[in-house]
């Protein structure tokens, strides 16, 4: 799923593309994707882009009368930007918007439809779209503390919740959680003052770091390598290879569709989180420490 960096340079680069400009044509290709029946959809066509916002992990593009189109890609939803007059393929393409300026569209791999759109007006309905996430980089040390421990969650869980904080998934986690030396399932209702002034720093270190790093990429194109693995990650999507900052085999726990990465010897103690799939396979050969997992591996 697209996360805050991501959402932020696809943001910039609609901006650049669209505000100002008249969307002449949408065009909804798959009946799940949009969700709002009142405004139609058709209400944004012959008006002007003023604004595009992020909210959440949430793309909003603002039109004149203070209408909005609210796209959430979910996990496999993905923005493309085609000079006018390319006929894209529409393979997997689930909305088509035509502007003066360009073609836009939505597409989502998989057979799973889960991406959506909302079309809404006025102000407060689009608030209603946010989930009430803290901005963490515009939130100071002590708001983000008392964020946290609004909530008794493990602290991958407490940075993965929308309603908790703004922008933040499973990859970006994963590496905030790494930069900061903590364990993914410490619970919030424990964690000691020196550690969460580590968390908030990592936080702001690790989004900013990687946005600029994406900005630099897209390098004023619109980007199409949107992924949640990327080179360059210490440990989101690197399973048995090495932490760049200790060498040791970086380790996972999966659970339904996602994954947390993380180096047990940076961020545990040496102490192997047990996976439910796996450690359930091996019961009493399961490892307790990343040394045991070394020696029996």
């Amino acid at each position: 799923m697209p996360e805050l960096p991501d959402l932020t340079v696809y943001r910039e680069a609609l901006e650049s593309r669209l505000r100002g400009h008249v969307l002449e044509r949408i065009a909804i290709q798959s009946p799940f994707l949009l969700r709002t029946a009142v405004p139609p959809v058709q209400s944004v066509e012959g008006r002007r882009v003023v604004a595009v916002r992020r909210i959440g992990k949430r793309i909003a593009i603002g039109f004149e009368e203070d209408l909005w189109l609210v796209f959430h890609l979910m996990i496999a939803g993905r923005l493309h930007w085609f000079a006018r007059g390319t006929r894209p393929s529409a393979r997997a393409t689930l909305a088509r918007l035509e502007f003066e300026t360009g073609l836009l569209t939505l597409t989502e791999a998989g057979t799973k439809r889960r991406a959506s759109l909302h079309v809404v007006d006025g102000e407060h309905a689009l608030q209603l779209q946010d989930p009430g996430g803290l901005e963490v980089l515009e939130a100071t040390l002590g708001e983000f503390a008392a964020r946290l421990r609004s909530e008794n969650h493990t602290l991958k869980r407490a940075l993965t919740d929308p309603k908790l904080f703004s922008g933040i998934g499973n990859a970006y986690s994963d590496e905030i959680l790494h930069a900061a030396r903590l364990s993914p399932v410490m619970l919030t209702s424990r964690i000691e003052d020196e550690a969460v002034e580590r968390l908030y720093t990592a936080i702001g270190a690790t989004l900013s770091a990687w946005t600029q790093r994406l900005r630099a990429a897209a390098a004023g194109g619109f980007p199409e390598k949107v992924t949640a693995f990327r080179e360059g990650m210490a440990v989101h999507g690197r399973f048995r290879e090495p932490c760049p900052v200790c060498g040791t085999p970086v380790q996972r726990i999966r659970y339904a569709d996602n994954e947390t990465n993380y180096c047990a010897r940076c961020q545990t103690g040496g102490k192997l989180l047990a996976d439910r799939a796996l450690s359930r396979l091996l019961k009493g050969d399961w490892p307790k420490t990343v040394d045991g997992f070394d020696r029996d591996g």
